[in-house]
């Protein structure tokens, strides 16, 4: 790994990618720390010490890097354009324009990102509006606590602290595709990574303040062996062997080749984790509308990231979510059918149907796996934390998932552009 490292410096094209993409992730952080016009610099203070880690907050602030609790220029971070991307992937499956679009190779896949970037402008709009306003004395849901972070609100300004949240998505959305072009890995993934990483001193020193240094031991035990645990299941993969059958076109012979297709056990990353915390606080975001109080008082004893009824639905909807994304994003109907349109087949298995229902077979088995897994991951750092009675950073679970993801992406970008120079003894 640290020769890898060394020799990623000793080419000129490689060294500047890196150089490119640790600059633009050194902008994202200035960004990340200027609040916007109007905001109270001591009630942010007491904000980050009261509820950093709590609520709604903790989730949403965890892909921010602790943005949205300065009330940043990029305080809503990279969720808006998360958020479109999986909407928008999730009605390319029922949406027939959309699925041509996907057909179309390259120039429909222009056409689907302009949409994307079309759809986080709006959400993020949305989003801005909802939290200025919460961020007005309305946020007893979203942090567990009544602070008042823009003490001198009027309707200008806060159209103005709107503007300035939605031009700042607009703006990570921008430094990510420039990292996605020009600097190294995919750009989205590297800022979240980014965010997540510097979030995980404050989130020690969260724990070892609020539970001592015996329990934060024994969770940075955990935290290594569920790191070891995350790599291991990352690299599983099934291979499905597909061979070519050979055609003749003019005088000359194709064909004839094997390849694979890798049904990897982890197929959907970190989407389950992230689509099942957003249904769970929808509940939690209704209790500032809904004026009922058996229904406030339910979400604020039952619905915290910490109670065994959130844990216990909250790894079943990770679960179900996970079958539910994997069957969208790996058709066994559409590979199948894209198989024997090429001339492929799998040995031993017949074209058309039968291929389809091999695939389903394999991939619901394997989805098992990968379900249960990610649930794993997510609660088992908050079911240590419900039973030791400790409510900050209860997320560590999603940061070491992405964190691990992302890295060892990065490093297999990385290796294959090495290779790819025929830098002899890089890899060895």
């Amino acid at each position: 790994m640290l020769t890898r490292l060394a020799n990623i410096f000793r080419v000129p094209d490689l060294r500047n990618k890196v150089i490119f993409t640790l600059a633009v992730i050194g902008l994202y952080q200035l960004g990340a720390n200027i609040p916007v016009p109007g905001v109270s610099y001591s009630a942010i203070q007491q904000l980050q010490s009261q509820a950093g880690g709590k609520g709604v907050l903790g989730f949403l602030n965890l892909f921010s890097g602790g943005a949205l609790t300065r009330l940043a220029i990029f305080g809503l971070g990279v969720m808006p354009y998360i958020t479109s991307s999986i909407i928008i992937q999730l009605l390319t499956t029922v949406i027939p324009k959309l699925e041509e679009w996907r057909e179309q190779g390259a120039v429909g896949q222009k056409k689907i990102t302009q949409t994307t970037r079309y759809l986080t402008i709006a959400l993020a709009l949305l989003q801005a509006t909802g939290l200025v306003y919460a961020f007005h004395g309305h946020d007893q849901a979203l942090i567990g606590v009544t602070l008042d972070l823009i003490p001198k609100m009027t309707l200008p300004l806060g159209v103005f602290m709107v503007l300035c949240l939605t031009a700042g998505t607009a703006f990570v959305m921008w430094l990510a595709e420039l990292i996605t072009q020009r600097g190294i890995g995919q750009g989205m993934s590297i800022l979240i990574f980014a965010n997540v990483v510097a979030a995980i001193p404050a989130g020690a020193k969260s724990i070892y303040q609020e539970g001592g240094l015996l329990k934060t031991l024994a969770i940075l035990v955990v935290s290594l062996g569920l790191l070891v645990f995350i790599v291991f299941m990352d690299q599983g993969q099934r291979r499905i062997p597909v061979t070519f059958a050979k055609k003749v076109v003019g005088r000359k012979m194709y064909g004839g080749s094997s390849t694979y297709i890798p049904l990897k056990v982890n197929q959907a990353g970190v989407i389950p984790i992230i689509f099942a915390s957003s249904v769970l606080y929808i509940p939690v975001l209704l209790s500032n509308v809904i004026p009922w109080a058996w229904f406030q008082n339910f979400v604020t004893k039952s619905l915290t990231p910490t109670s065994f009824l959130y844990i216990g639905v909250y790894f079943l909807l990770i679960v179900a979510f996970t079958f539910f994304y994997v069957y969208i994003a790996f058709e066994p109907h559409q590979q199948a059918d894209l198989i024997r349109k090429q001339g492929g087949f799998v040995p031993g298995i017949r074209p058309g149907p039968p291929t389809e229902r091999y695939f389903a077979h394999l991939l619901s088995r394997i989805t098992v796996v990968g379900a249960l897994f990610l649930g794993s991951v997510a609660v088992i750092p908050s079911l240590l934390m419900a039973l030791w009675h400790l409510n900050r950073f209860p997320f560590y679970g999603t940061t070491l998932l992405i964190s691990v993801g992302v890295a060892l992406e990065t490093m297999r970008q990385i290796d294959s552009q090495l290779m790819m120079r025929n830098y002899e003894g890089f890899l060895k």
